[in-house]
């Protein structure tokens, strides 16, 4: 398990802007140390869930104005639950076994951060779901 997790610590991206001090409380601590880095990571992956999401969905959301794009995200996220979970899955399968702990102790803050994230990385790659990525 150690070597697992050794692996995931090194694999993940440094975050300098994702400053950790002092008087950080617990679950920016962790979202700053853990979830950031991760978003980061599967920043590929997020972008082509999102994409078949789109395509599940019949393309609705190519013929949309770009700020009925961006409302478009925040409520498939927060509203669809097999988005979500999949989501916190692709986050929660890169945690180390103490990361997993610390989860479980909030998953339900962790959660709506984990959601939060994913829809601010969505909306800064809007442009990656332009039609002729089809």
């Amino acid at each position: 398990m150690k070597l697992r997790d050794s692996y995931l610590q090194e694999l993940k991206p440094d975050i300098p802007q994702a400053k950790v001090l002092r008087n950080t409380g617990d679950e920016e601590r962790f979202q700053n140390e853990t979830l950031r880095p991760i978003a980061k990571f599967q920043d590929d992956v997020l972008l082509a869930v999102f994409k078949k999401y789109i395509s599940k969905r019949k393309n609705v959301f190519y013929d949309l104005e770009p700020s009925k794009k961006e409302a478009y995200i925040d409520h498939a996220i927060k509203k669809d639950l097999k988005l979500r979970n999949l989501i916190k899955g692709i986050f929660i399968g890169l945690f180390t076994a103490q990361e997993y702990a610390e989860y479980q102790e909030n998953s339900s803050q962790f959660n709506k951060r984990i959601a939060n994230l994913s829809i601010e990385r969505l909306k800064n790659n809007i442009q990656y779901f332009e039609k002729e990525n089809d």
